[in-house]
């Protein structure tokens, strides 16, 4: 699988520095250097999209797991973590984990625990919101790592409005997309849906 990623990653480069006319860069640079250039365009590009139509919008389009998502599609793009079945599953799973959480501990509509700090609810929230993403992950065969900081970031209130859930999943779906488009292009097998390995872990 490591081979695949590294194959992708390099096509992925070579598409990006071709349609920018920088191909002859790419023998000039190693090999890691031009793969890490890369992927911190498609980062910061990723990002820049999501905090443009949140800055529009004046919605969270943008949160901070996002930022690690952006990540494993560009830079592992083949792992079942990045497909996009794991990473938009996963992701609801953390939101509606940590909305549960909060519902059931009565923090709906509470200040958030970087206003207020910790107490015992927030503490059993948090857990019960962790538990329930890290479960139901595994149970659904949606493993996606940073959806448990998407449960966190709900569970410790910082986004506690029930509107505001479906806001966090869209972020996710537009970042997908882009990794669709992108990978697509560049001739990247990247899946349509389900991860490549038969068991999604």
């Amino acid at each position: 699988m490591s081979g695949r990623n590294e194959r992708a990653r390099r096509r992925l480069a070579y598409f990006l520095l071709a349609r920018l006319k920088l191909k002859r860069v790419v023998g000039y640079l190693h090999p890691r250097t031009a793969l890490a250039l890369i992927s911190g365009f498609n980062g910061a590009l990723s990002i820049a999209l999501l905090a443009a139509i949140a800055m529009l919008t004046q919605e969270p389009f943008i949160f901070p797991s996002v930022g690690a998502s952006a990540f494993i599609l560009f830079y592992r793009p083949l792992v079942p973590a990045a497909s996009p079945r794991n990473v938009l599953i996963g992701h609801a799973i953390g939101v509606l984990s940590g909305w549960f959480s909060l519902w059931i501990f009565g923090l709906l509509g509470a200040p958030s625990a970087f206003d207020v700090g910790m107490d015992g609810m927030r503490v059993a929230a948090t857990a019960v919101g962790m538990g329930l993403t890290c479960a139901l992950m595994v149970w659904l065969r949606a493993a996606h790592p940073p959806a448990a900081a998407t449960s966190l970031l709900v569970s410790m209130g910082l986004i506690s409005s029930l509107w505001h859930l479906p806001l966090l999943l869209a972020g996710a779906s537009i970042l997908v997309l882009q990794a669709f488009v992108m990978h697509r292009i560049a001739g990247v097998k990247y899946p349509y849906w389900s991860p490549q390995s038969p068991d999604g872990e």
